[in-house]
């Protein structure tokens, strides 16, 4: 898992990981064994991990996060543990109870969860699923690495103590602790609980916010206040410039009358210097006037400005107060310092550019929500684009069949009130006369009433003045109990010194179901002002790790110094989203185990449909952590292209035919030069000495566009004998440098005979029936700990 210094990451201290967060999806009903069971899990998980890295690690802390309606005296309040940051989820289930991690990257890199089901912790153990013992993970002289499973194909054919001691996030610290000299203790635990946000607002009023800056404040946290924060938190509001009030006290959202009152209170002056520790301390004083404390209560900072005091000297004391703070850098020179709060509690750092038309201030306060898993009563952003013109401004909005309620329009004008007509998709026209004007805001807004009807919805702005005009659309879900699509963007570095390429990642699902063949295209815009455009793909190339799940990714090779904001629009696809129903990294049916020597094998697992259902026309918006880059030398590296991960070889008679999807001239962008394609009897020769295999005749192969299918057959010198096993890679070369060597793909000349006869000896050898079973290993060791832990428990083989 990440080691880094942030305090909302799981890290080491000493010899033990700490920071291990664990939540409970706020629909699962309260059940007090269920806490039993996931102390127990990681304190099984400790002594597993403990033996099977070589006595270097162990679980030392967790912290357990149970939903706010759960009651008990021994719940503590939760600081800045949140569900989006816990590491494993017990949650409700997609499908089935099977386990599985969810991972956006390749073999090595930290997975974003683990999840299990409450049911799937609860069962009771069953003599007939009696698991294999497992002790220690593969190592190199005990790994199969021909075997045909998703351990090879996404880990290069290595063994998971490789991967995991060379090539994991954590393999520099792995490998220079020291063994304990004694078995270390259990683990600590606290069981926490977040009950209702309380948010204080502190907004950024000095001289240089007077004008435009001022007003797009007001316009943004007047969307927050009206259609982002929910019924029932609380919420303050304080200022600072040259000295820091508070224009309102906490007060909890109980009204539409309660919201309007907060909006009136929005600064609309600004004049003075910037001192930021002020606006800080009283912040933080308003907070702590309910419960004496700000433990696990929220900061909103907004600036715009270096700060004129030592901002450096009071963020320490608003890190340690326990809040959870979200930092808004409303221009290019706001204080770095805002990055590190944000990161050390657990909140969000958002660049905001103060261009009209990129709406980025109103869509970082729309991503300001803080869930507890049930997104049912979370905003979703629909829609968020903009325009200068002097004529029309016209789209169309796609409200799907999981959302509809508390639909809301917002225009915003710059100059001038423009003519707004919103028409339904039977039919029916909206116009100024049903919506609301707020004058000295530039705001128009329509609230549809009920539930929005599903399909599209076209609007049409007219405007004679040459002026910015943008469009803000928010909806909830439609039903208590179907959550909406929603969708969740990040990239893979949030700072950068330009060496390693940034990849952009989407995540598109369905109450945990992926949502594939979406348009997903992401726009990234620096403080520089340069906006760049990526469509993001579920293909299992390139950037993304695995075809089919959901996850859409990119490199980003386009990148400049400074800071970045990065936003995604996500839209059906000619009809043919689906929503999936494979899990990546997902733990497989184990048939069988072996008890003293003797194979024993399980009932056969229920059945399951895998045919994907269809989604309907639908539209979604979402903005993400910016992140900064801060480039080692004067210009970007020359990436080469992408390295090919999903090259398949299939042998017909005595022709080899290779399929692979083409690279990029640049990562997985533009188109490569040449490729060079090799071959081996031996798979370990051509995966460590690539320029040793036999070279294929490629003369006549002229590399597509990065993503195009790739397609090369050819006949070898000699003919292929029946048995025979060949194996294959590959590596593309632009004008400077070559990629990586491929996937290593094998094929077999297998002559058509009689089918092999089942297991007939029950003592087979347990090593071949384990090695058979291998599963991915994409996660490291804190992941596969816990797994190892389920294996013990339900058959599976890790």
């Amino acid at each position: 898992m990440l080691l880094s210094s942030i305090s909302t990451g799981i890290k080491l201290d000493g010899n033990g990981y700490v920071d291990i967060i664990i939540t409970i999806g706020s629909k699962v009903p309260q059940d007090d064994k269920l806490i039993d069971k996931i102390k127990d899990m990681v304190t099984e998980g400790s002594v597993y991990l403990y033996e099977a890295l070589d006595k270097k690690v162990y679980f030392k802390e967790a912290t357990i996060l149970v939903p706010s309606h759960w009651s008990s005296k021994d719940f503590s309040k939760a600081r800045t543990e949140s569900f989006e940051k816990a590491k494993i989820r017990i949650d409700n289930p997609a499908r089935d109870d099977e386990p599985y991690t969810k991972q956006y990257d390749k073999c090595g890199a930290e997975g974003q969860y683990i999840h299990f089901t409450p049911e799937y912790l609860l069962m009771t153990h069953s003599s007939s699923f009696t698991a294999q013992e497992v002790s220690t993970f593969c190592r190199k002289n005990e790994h199969n690495a021909k075997a045909p499973n998703m351990q090879n194909k996404k880990c290069d054919n290595k063994a998971t103590w490789t991967v995991i001691f060379e090539e994991s996030v954590d393999k520099d610290t792995l490998r220079s602790l020291k063994p304990l000299q004694s078995p270390p203790p259990p683990p600590s635990f606290k069981v926490v609980q977040r009950m209702q946000r309380v948010v204080c607002l502190i907004l950024d009023v000095s001289g240089s916010m007077a004008g435009s800056r001022i007003l797009q404040q007001q316009q943004a946290a007047t969307h927050f206040l009206r259609n982002i924060i929910e019924d029932q938190a609380s919420v303050a509001i304080v200022t600072f410039s040259t000295s820091a009030s508070t224009l309102s006290p906490l007060t909890t959202i109980d009204s539409d009358t309660t919201r309007e009152n907060l909006i009136k209170s929005l600064p609309k002056v600004a004049s003075g210097s910037t001192n930021m520790c002020l606006g800080l301390s009283r912040g933080l004083q308003v907070l702590q006037q309910d419960n004496l404390d700000a433990l696990g209560d929220e900061i909103i900072f907004l600036t715009d400005g270096q700060a004129t005091d030592n901002i450096d000297a009071c963020a320490p004391s608003a890190i340690q107060s326990g809040a959870i703070i979200s930092t808004l850098a409303f221009s290019k020179s706001a204080a770095k310092a805002l990055t590190e709060m944000a990161e050390q509690t657990g909140g969000k750092f958002i660049y905001a550019s103060d261009v009209l038309t990129s709406n980025q201030l109103m869509d970082a306060f729309a991503s300001l929500t803080l869930s507890t898993g049930d997104y049912t009563n979370e905003p979703v952003q629909l829609e968020s684009i903009g325009a200068r013109t002097s004529d029309w401004f016209n789209g169309t909005v796609s409200v799907d069949q999981t959302v509809g309620n508390k639909t809301s329009f917002v225009i915003i004008y710059e100059i001038s009130y423009p003519s707004i007509y919103i028409q339904s998709p039977r039919g029916s026209i909206y116009k100024q006369t049903n919506m609301s004007h707020d004058g000295s805001l530039k705001t128009v807004t329509l609230n549809v009433p009920g539930t929005a009807e599903p399909g599209d919805w076209k609007y049409s702005i007219q405007t004679t003045t040459n002026q910015a005009l943008t469009i803000t659309v928010t909806s909830q879900a439609a039903q208590a109990d179907v959550p909406p699509i929603i969708v969740k963007t990040h990239v893979n570095q949030q700072s950068s010194d330009g060496t390693k390429p940034m990849i952009v990642f989407a995540e598109v699902s369905q109450n945990y179901r992926p949502v594939i063949n979406a348009d997903v295209w992401a726009t990234l815009e620096s403080e520089t002002g340069s906006v760049h455009t990526l469509q993001l793909l579920d293909n299992g190339a390139g950037a993304d790790a695995s075809q089919g799940d959901g996850i859409y990714s990119r490199y980003f090779t386009k990148i400049v110094n400074g800071r970045s904001s990065l936003k995604v629009r996500v839209k059906n696809q000619d009809g043919q989203t689906r929503f999936a129903v494979q899990k990546s990294s997902g733990a497989p049916y184990v048939p069988g185990y072996v008890v003293n020597g003797v194979v024993q094998l399980n009932p056969p697992k229920p059945p399951v449909s895998e045919e994907p259902l269809e989604v309907g026309s639908f539209t979604r918006t979402a903005t993400g952590e910016s992140f900064e880059v801060k480039l080692s030398g004067t210009s970007p590296p020359n990436f080469p292209p992408n390295k090919i991960t999903d090259l398949i070889a299939e042998i017909q008679e005595d022709t080899v035919l290779l399929n692979w999807t083409a690279p990029g001239e640049v990562l997985d962008q533009g188109t490569a030069k040449a490729y060079e394609i090799r071959w081996s009897f031996d798979l370990d020769m051509l995966r460590d000495s690539f320029s040793n295999g036999h070279v294929v005749n490629t003369a006549a192969v002229s590399p597509h566009e990065a993503g195009s299918a790739e397609q090369h057959s050819f006949n070898l010198s000699f003919p292929i004998q029946n048995g025979t096993t060949l194996f294959f890679a590959l590596k593309s070369e632009n004008l400077n440098a070559k990629s990586e060597t491929s996937n290593i793909a094998q094929a077999s000349k297998i002559l058509p005979g009689p089918k092999p006869p089942g297991i007939s000896n029950p003592g087979m050898n347990l090593t071949v029936l384990v090695i058979s079973l291998c599963v991915v290993t994409m996660v490291i060791c804190f992941i596969v700990a816990v797994t190892t832990w389920a294996v013990k428990r339900r058959k599976l083989s890790v």
